[in-house]
């Protein structure tokens, strides 16, 4: 018979195992996870360890779910069975138990990001009293596909920038509240000295910003002007003229970007996510 329980902050080197057990078989190309790894995700992320569970056949971990919290809610960041134990209901029974402490402890809210080519998580959350709340985008931009920039408006400068230039100018607030997690307020500050920005500035304010890390990744992408996107265009060229050639932007919603502006800006999509919700409630 199995057994469930949450975690705590000493067990850190569990959930590391637990992990490699039953999240590693579906991502294969994935190195293994390590307790640095995780350690990063809890500052990064702010992944609690009292909001992680793991199922146990004997001493075995066989299931594990990873949850993330903030104010706002709760993230399931990840949530696995191992192969050998699947059709048991574990998923289910994690996921329900998670519910039912947070309808006590709060935050109420409970998300989760799933890639949607994981017909069988996707069912998991669905049959679980998740409902979709929303599809993000996951976009990829190589190294010969943006649009050639044209002349820079009169009195326009490319600057670098930080995380916190754009937090003392008011601006990083300004990101839009359906942003993903990885990419969210929260996680941006978290990791800021591993991101770097470049912005479009008049002698009066920041008119478009893009915060990036080394490997491509794009954290932020926003304009505060209507310029058919002339202006991210600009920043586009100018990240790719600095060598970063090959970019992608994941877990793009709709209402963060809209889909024609990053198709015109030369992103092409190569696949998505779906995004759960659910009010926790006792079982």
């Amino acid at each position: 018979m199995a057994a469930y329980r949450f975690c705590r902050t000493d067990d850190v080197a569990l959930l590391v195992d637990a992990l490699n057990r039953c999240w590693a078989p579906y991502r294969p190309d994935e190195p293994p996870v390590t307790p640095a790894v995780f350690k990063r995700s809890i500052r990064d992320l702010q992944v609690w360890c009292s909001s992680c569970m793991v199922a146990f056949s004997g001493s075995d971990p066989i299931g594990v779910l990873i949850g993330a919290k903030r104010p706002s809610g709760t993230l399931v960041h990840r949530i696995a069975v191992q192969p050998d134990h699947l059709r048991q209901e574990h998923g289910r029974h994690l996921l329900t138990s998670l519910g039912s402490k947070l309808a006590i402890l709060g935050p109420p809210r409970i998300v989760a990001e799933v890639p949607e080519t994981l017909d069988a998580a996707c069912g998991l959350f669905s049959a679980s009293g998740y409902v979709e709340e929303a599809r993000l985008a996951d976009y990829v931009l190589d190294g010969d596909a943006t649009s050639t920039a044209g002349p820079m408006e009169h009195g326009m400068f490319v600057i670098p920038v930080t995380v916190d230039d754009l937090a003392a100018n008011g601006l990083l607030g300004q990101a839009d509240s359906q942003t993903c997690w990885e990419r969210s307020v929260e996680t941006i500050t978290a990791r800021k000295d591993d991101i770097a920005g470049l912005a479009i500035a008049s002698d009066e304010r920041i008119e478009a910003y893009l915060l990036y890390l080394h490997d491509g990744e794009i954290v932020s992408l926003h304009s505060f002007v209507e310029d058919d996107g002339a202006r991210l265009t600009q920043l586009l060229s100018r990240l790719r003229g600095g060598g970063v050639r090959d970019l992608r932007f994941s877990k793009v919603h709709p209402a963060e970007i809209p889909t024609e502006r990053l198709e015109s800006l030369g992103f092409q999509r190569v696949g998505g996510h779906r995004r759960y919700a659910a009010t926790a409630r006792s079982a």
